[in-house]
């Protein structure tokens, strides 16, 4: 499973060239037009001045098979200052102290191990260490995010995470027992600084566990709302393994989870460490991608023609709801409502406001469509006929949040993986 590197392929001329292996890249997966970032929430003020749209123009590297949009905008000018704050999602909260728990359990943490989280948000994961009586370091970039979760006891870095930070740290005797890293991996433009600074993290006989939307799930349920600026990109098991090798680690177990449609949990270790059994998970997911021919180029051709349906199935029972005089709500305003609602061409005609539990969000207006975001009271007052989940990943969580839609009637809208009215 190696890829090497080679000094012919990393000199490669090209507009455009694969992140990791450094190809030309040229295959498209899928275009979802133009969009504006995510994670900007126009406030009332702004409503008169304009945004900027970026292509949502992804391809796939025919070497190593990663998929990737190009960077359009610096990780600083994303990051820095970021809206989006794990701990008002209770399911997350949940998983969170479940893994907390079998970590602890499974490589025996104590009050003499050190875990260390990339990308740590708010606390909202390292708090249940702690509470284990295991010390805990967070590495955040955005400083309003980091405020949060030294407030809950958190020790947190702002800084973005690279080789340079993880020397630093290593320097300073602060190597890791466990570093992980949850939904972070597609954040991060520079991937091979990122992935050699987390083995520089690592102890000789440390843990490393990454968390990310699973490729070959986004591909199966046409999750092409999780396709947005801020992911970088997309990653099979396939090419994950290649990574991590190139970089001197070895993946040794894999878990499949529920979250985000569908993700896998990596553990891996240093190549050299022999204290790790390779379990047969891991196989098991190399040879059902396998399968499903994410190895070839003609795995990822006809990605683009399963998101045109959902997006007609989507719009064609927006517009019959509006033509019967139904009223539509959203509910949420996740990073990934901006790209279902610019490709598929709706705006406040269809949906005429959305809400949201983060606070931060509140009175501010979605990017680019300026759908208003209010507080989740707002559908109880209206009583829509409708309401759209858009964060359909929590849509269990939701629908107990909601079930009191049914005294007036009103139904719920999941639109991914398509239409389905509950």
């Amino acid at each position: 499973m190696t890829l090497t590197l080679t000094p012919e392929v990393q000199e490669q001329t090209s507009t455009k060239s694969c992140r990791f292996c450094r190809a030309p890249l040229s295959r498209t997966f899928v275009d979802l037009g133009m969009s504006p970032l995510c994670e900007t929430y126009p406030a009332a003020a702004d409503l008169n001045h304009g945004e900027v749209y970026y292509p949502l123009h992804v391809y796939v590297c025919e070497n190593c098979f990663l998929v990737q949009l190009e960077e359009y905008e610096k990780p600083e000018n994303i990051f820095s200052d970021y809206p989006y704050f794990s701990s008002f999602a209770d399911s997350w909260l949940k998983h969170s102290d479940i893994y907390c728990g079998m970590m602890t359990a499974r490589f025996g943490l104590n009050a003499r191990s050190l875990v260390v989280e990339v990308a740590s948000n708010d606390g909202y994961l390292l708090q249940y260490f702690l509470r284990r009586g295991v010390p805990v370091l967070g590495v955040e970039p955005a400083a309003n995010v980091a405020k949060v979760a030294v407030e809950k006891g958190v020790p947190t870095l702002v800084r973005f995470f690279g080789t340079e930070l993880a020397k630093t740290l290593a320097a300073e005797g602060r190597s890791a027992d466990v570093v992980l890293g949850n939904n972070v991996l597609a954040q991060v433009p520079d991937l091979n600084d990122f992935v050699e600074g987390l083995k520089i993290l690592l102890k000789p006989h440390g843990v490393l566990t990454l968390e990310f939307p699973h490729l070959l799930r986004l591909i199966e349920h046409n999750e092409f709302d999780t396709i947005y600026h801020e992911h970088f990109s997309y990653f099979s098991m396939l090419t994950t393994v290649k990574i991590l090798e190139a970089h001197g680690l070895r993946a040794f177990d894999v878990e499949e989870l529920s979250t985000h449609g569908g993700s896998l949990r990596v553990f891996a270790c240093r190549a050299e460490d022999g204290t790790h059994q390779l379990a047969k998970r891991v196989d098991d997911i190399l040879a059902e991608e396998k399968s499903a021919g994410l190895g070839s180029p003609e795995g990822y051709a006809d990605f683009a023609r399963q998101v045109r349906e959902t997006k007609f199935a989507l719009v064609e029972f927006l517009l019959s709801a509006a033509r019967q005089g139904k009223s539509v709500a959203g509910y949420g305003a996740p990073g990934k409502s901006a790209t279902l609602l610019h490709y598929c061409g709706i705006g406040k005609d269809l949906i005429s406001y959305t809400v949201d539990r983060s606070p931060y969000k509140q009175g501010r207006f979605l990017p680019g469509t300026r759908i208003p975001i209010y507080h989740p009271e707002r559908i109880r007052e209206t009583k829509p006929d409708y309401v759209v989940i858009l964060p359909w990943n929590l849509k269990d969580e939701i629908s107990q949040q909601l079930h009191y839609v049914r005294e007036w009637g009103g139904r719920l809208v999941v639109p991914i993986p398509k239409v389905l009215v509950v």
